[in-house]
């Protein structure tokens, strides 16, 4: 569905604030030369902390923001990054995102029908009425039913779920072939984010909706993915299905964030794999592993060269030297 080449987007700290920071010229290396590729009908989890680089990954796959180097190519060969003009809003027929924040990515003047048909209009798909039949559809199709019960409303009559699924049926409007979730449950109550995950899990399989869902969360992500990206400071550590990459881990930052799910046991106390590491948050040196300041195996070959991802078994592929000419460790 979708094939990334070698992307980079690198952020340069002003002077001013740079100075002050004791940073004078720093870079942010958010995306750093990733290539990866998303199967059609597929559900992709990207996963990693904050400030990994994940959502302006997603920016990047949606022509929100520009690379500064590097590939974004469709199934049909149309490359994202060089879309302008009405190319790009064509674009958005096939590839639709979902926002974090359901309390800011909606206007809270439209009631959900105007949000709805929104994208119908900019899309020049239907006009007038011709636009309620459709969208109803994509209301109904969100889970919010009837639909002729949401109409109306506006943003304030409803529950943070309701808002997220307005979100959704707005994306699920133009009938997109790629629908990329930004954490889209991570600002609802718990009690509410399973019927989320089973609305997306439905839609990808009623609809042969391609999703990337994006996330901190490895519980949810093993629930919903047919495949996992970690990302750590811009790059890919581990990639394989989620018995892979969350029941045994390679990578020493994927035993990290395995290791921080809670154990519903007051009496386990786990250790951490890098709870004794030196946390280091400033730029590193471009020629390390960008885990090697916290990395309980760093190697002096880690602070030499930037590993590659490598296969360590069918589907399973880890930028790691623990795992380099067919060594492993566990």
């Amino acid at each position: 569905m979708l094939s990334v080449r070698g992307v980079r987007k690198w952020f340069h700290a002003g002077t001013e604030l740079g100075g002050l920071l004791g940073r004078a010229g720093a870079v942010v290396r958010a995306v750093d030369d990733v290539s990866f590729e998303i199967r059609a009908g597929e559900i992709l989890g990207l996963v990693g902390e904050s400030g990994s680089g994940k959502t302006t990954l997603a920016r990047l796959l949606v022509g929100l923001e520009t690379p500064d180097a590097g590939q974004i190519v469709l199934r049909d060969g149309r490359d994202v990054t060089a879309l302008r003009g009405r190319e790009r809003r064509r674009l958005y027929r096939d590839v639709q995102m979902v926002f974090q924040d359901p309390y800011e990515s909606i206007n809270p003047r439209f009631t959900v029908y105007d949000t709805v048909a929104e994208p119908l209009r900019a899309q020049g798909l239907a006009r007038g009425a011709a636009r309620r039949a459709p969208a109803l559809a994509a209301i109904d199709r969100a889970g919010l039913r009837p639909p002729d019960a949401y109409v109306d409303k506006y943003p304030h009559e409803l529950s943070g779920g309701e808002r997220q699924r307005v979100s959704i049926a707005r994306a699920l409007a133009v009938e997109p072939r790629l629908l990329i979730a930004d954490e889209p449950v991570s600002m609802l109550d718990v009690s509410i984010r399973a019927g989320i995950l089973n609305l997306l899990r439905r839609l990808s399989r009623e609809l042969g909706l391609t999703i990337l869902y994006i996330s901190h969360d490895l519980s949810t992500t093993r629930y919903l993915c047919d495949r996992i990206v970690i990302m750590y400071r811009g790059t890919f550590v581990e990639i394989g299905s989620p018995e892979q990459v969350i029941d045994a881990p390679k990578h020493p930052y994927a035993q990290t964030l395995r290791a921080a799910i809670p154990v519903p046991d007051p009496e386990i106390v786990r250790k951490r794999p890098d709870d004794d590491a030196t946390l280091d948050d400033g730029p590193s040196d471009p020629r390390a592993c960008a885990y090697v300041a916290r990395c309980p195996h760093a190697m002096a070959v880690c602070r030499e060269r930037v590993p590659v991802l490598r296969a360590t078994e069918p589907g399973h592929t880890v930028a790691c030297h623990l795992y380099e000419n067919g060594a492993s460790h566990e």
